[in-house]
């Protein structure tokens, strides 16, 4: 009865016959658009080629792979020369390619890159607008879809590192038309929720998948959020314009709830190190005052008080006595002048200054009378004047003049009559 039933294996490697046995599926040519491109470490490509409306899986190994003059990338544009065939061990079909050839980059990566060159010449992704990621937050929320693996792996992450901090979901779209709105929408709710930090994201997919990421309003309201914002949309190959304008980019939703939240393990052994490092310097210091404390007890000083009140009384006296010396010092060189004074011979002789100041003061008047004018007018000599002027020079005067001629007893008017030659 069982015999007419076949195994998978069986119907797999049936149909991978059927498949390669084809001679139109041998040699292929396919057009369409890379997704989800990935280099192995082994040289081999993984990638999809897709267009509108379908996806096929395909592999480009090592060798052929060499002779590329390029980088494929998600978004390209390619011409593909291959062979369809059956991965047994998954049952997928997918097309083994020989020859791959550009042709343009696909109009959603164009838009990517316009976009991402927009945002960048306006500064969104400068590190100077980045705010910091809190060390220690008390609520974290997340934007992503209330099911799949981004959730379950943020959670899971989060509750096993720091079970103490509050989740709060915002479930959203994460793929298709509306999602960039819905994304933008819920965004704008966490920021007004009293949140410590954000973190947006969602699973593995292509390029085609994830771009509603790459949308002009929601990189603005990224940016404009007051509350710090995480990115994890993908995998760590996978890039999206909020990417560049977050606080922070993760590789993944796992990795981007490793850095929103420390380990409780490590902080529980910083905590036993801090506690250790407090206890012994407590105890080094308790051991350092009793060291210092017993020095003190056992001090020369502690054990003879007395002495240092009798040093101390010894200080006084002796500061005593050199007062006392320097006040005896000061009242003889006092009464030494007192002494000087009186046997100067100004004292013993105060006529003396009398007669000498009478000799300088008749000096003085020497000199005055010598200065004085009227003293030259006694020896003859006269002075004119013109209009009450000093006349110095006879082109001062002319004929008719009326002068004046001071003599020392009195003065003369006169007349000029003739001017001498």
């Amino acid at each position: 009865m069982n015999d007419k039933y076949l195994t998978v294996s069986a119907v797999t490697r049936y149909l991978k016959h059927k498949i390669e046995d084809d001679s139109n599926l041998r040699n292929l040519f396919i057009k369409g658009e890379i997704s989800n491109f990935k280099a192995h470490s082994s040289g081999h490509f993984y990638f999809s080629i897709k267009d509108e409306n379908s996806i096929i899986k395909a592999i480009m190994f090592s060798a052929n792979a060499k002779k590329l003059n390029f980088i494929p990338t998600d978004g390209m544009k390619i011409l593909v020369m291959g062979s369809v065939s059956v991965y047994e061990a998954t049952g997928n079909y997918q097309i083994y390619v020989n020859e791959l050839i550009e042709d343009g980059i696909g109009n959603l990566y164009i838009a990517f890159e316009k976009l991402k060159e927009k945002l960048s010449a306006e500064g969104l992704f400068d590190l100077k607008y980045k705010k910091e990621i809190p060390a220690y937050p008390k609520k974290i929320g997340i934007i992503t879809a209330s099911t799949g693996a981004a959730i379950k792996d943020i959670l899971s992450t989060i509750k096993r590192r720091y079970p103490i901090c509050e989740t709060y979901l915002f479930p959203c779209l994460v793929q298709g038309e509306t999602a960039s709105i819905d994304i933008n929408n819920k965004i704008k709710q966490a920021d007004n929720f009293g949140l410590d930090v954000i973190i947006v994201g969602r699973g593995g997919g292509s390029f085609e998948d994830m771009n509603c990421f790459n949308d002009e309003t929601l990189a603005r309201t990224v940016f404009m959020a007051k509350t710090p914002i995480i990115s994890a949309v993908g995998h760590e190959i996978d890039y999206t314009i909020i990417d560049f304008v977050s606080d922070l980019r993760a590789p993944t939703p796992t990795g981007a709830a490793e850095m929103a939240v420390p380990n409780i393990l490590d902080l529980n052994n910083t905590i036993k190190q801090y506690n250790i490092r407090l206890n012994e310097v407590i105890i080094n210091n308790i051991n350092y005052k009793k060291l210092l404390m017993d020095s003190i007890k056992n001090s020369f000083v502690i054990k003879n008080p007395m002495l240092m009140y009798n040093n101390k009384k010894q200080e006084i006296d002796l500061k005593t006595e050199k007062i006392s010396n320097i006040i005896k010092q000061l009242i003889n060189n006092k009464n030494e002048k007192i002494k000087s004074y009186k046997n100067s011979f100004v004292i013993k002789n105060p006529n003396i200054i009398y007669k000498n100041r009478i000799i300088n003061l008749n000096r003085l008047i020497e000199k005055l009378e010598l200065l004085n004018p009227l003293s030259i007018l006694k020896r003859g000599y006269n002075i004119t004047y013109k209009n009450n002027k000093i006349i110095k020079t006879i082109k001062e005067v002319k004929i008719n003049d009326k002068i004046n001629i001071k003599y020392f007893d009195g003065s003369l008017e006169a007349i000029i009559e003739r001017i001498g030659e």
